[in-house]
């Protein structure tokens, strides 16, 4: 797995390294092999996780066709939307006037 800094900002690329290892399921393999799973344990375990795919396949499946209805959508918090980057403005003082900035274009409009 490799993932790239860019402009020296190792915390987005630990957050994207995270992000790729939940994907992969490499968490869940740790927790999963933390401690010794006796071959029964680990049968039954695979038998239902394969269930639990088939049934989830089917499902959508049955949706593709029309079978029955399409769960609805949760409704999700828009992260890049326009509120949120208003919110973080306001949070961190950007967009805010520089009072050094207007004084120096003062200054030089008085002076002229």
């Amino acid at each position: 797995m490799q993932v790239f800094v860019r402009e020296n900002n190792v915390d987005q690329a630990l957050r994207i390294l995270k992000r790729k290892m939940q994907r992969e399921g490499v968490f869940k393999e740790m927790r999963r092999r933390r401690f010794y799973e006796k071959p029964s344990d680990k049968a039954a375990r695979e038998k239902t996780e394969a269930i639990r795919r088939l049934r989830k396949q089917a499902r959508k499946q049955a949706v593709r066709d029309g079978l029955i209805a399409a769960p609805a959508k949760k409704p999700t918090d828009n992260k890049r939307g326009p509120e949120l980057r208003s919110n973080i403005i306001a949070r961190t003082g950007q967009n805010q006037p520089n009072p050094n900035r207007e004084f120096a274009q003062t200054k030089t409009a008085t002076e002229t």
